[in-house]
């Protein structure tokens, strides 16, 4: 069988691929807010909400998933999802490859949440052709996005990396403009979608 673009595609939007994308997300859900439980057990309730940044990513492309299971869409969860799984899949990968450089060592775990966090933001880009989300929906994203970034660095919920500390300012600056460039993607994103499969 020849493999081809529209074979891929049509192998990464059939129902059963879905199915199975939701419960390796939804399993990966679950364990990311059970390893921010030590930072959560620290953090005042108001807060709550905001601290597990990668798993409520991963959770966003869970209603994505299952709303395209069901053949409906939510754009407000779609946008959400492609914004934040490409932001915090990055902004990971960075953490631990400077973790690396500075410490010498990640571990296993380490390494593990590169792959994942890579997986996560390639994930959510394989899907833009099949995104519907509008020009507003980026802008209540964008405004969750950049708010989140704030209650991070401003009022010191940010994701710990003790060998990192030092650093904090710089991490918070990179994360704003990481976070500008997601929010961009996907305002490009409904320019391109013309040009991919859907």
């Amino acid at each position: 069988m020849q493999i081809t673009r529209a074979n891929i595609w049509y192998l990464l939007t059939h129902k059963s691929f879905l199915i199975l994308l939701l419960i390796i997300n939804l399993l990966g859900t679950i364990y990311g807010y059970y390893w921010y439980g030590g930072q959560l057990a620290n953090t005042e309730p108001i807060f709550y909400i905001f601290v597990p940044d990668s798993p409520t990513a991963s959770l966003f492309f869970c209603f994505v998933l299952l709303a395209w299971i069901l053949g409906k869409s939510w754009p407000l969860m779609e946008v959400l999802a492609l914004v934040t799984l490409v932001k915090y899949g990055i902004w990971a990968d960075v953490m631990n490859i400077w973790t690396l450089i500075e410490t010498g060592s990640i571990g296993w775990q380490g390494w593990m949440l590169v792959g994942s966090h890579f997986a996560m933001a390639v994930q959510a880009i394989l899907y833009i052709g099949k995104y519907v989300f509008s020009f507003w929906h980026v802008a209540v994203a964008a405004v969750w996005t950049l708010h989140n970034d704030v209650i991070d660095y401003v009022f010191g919920q940010m994701p710990m990396y003790r060998d990192l500390a030092e650093y904090t300012n710089y991490i918070g600056y990179f994360t704003f403009w990481l976070s500008i460039a997601c929010i961009f993607l996907a305002i490009f994103s409904i320019r391109w979608r013309k040009y991919l499969p859907n």
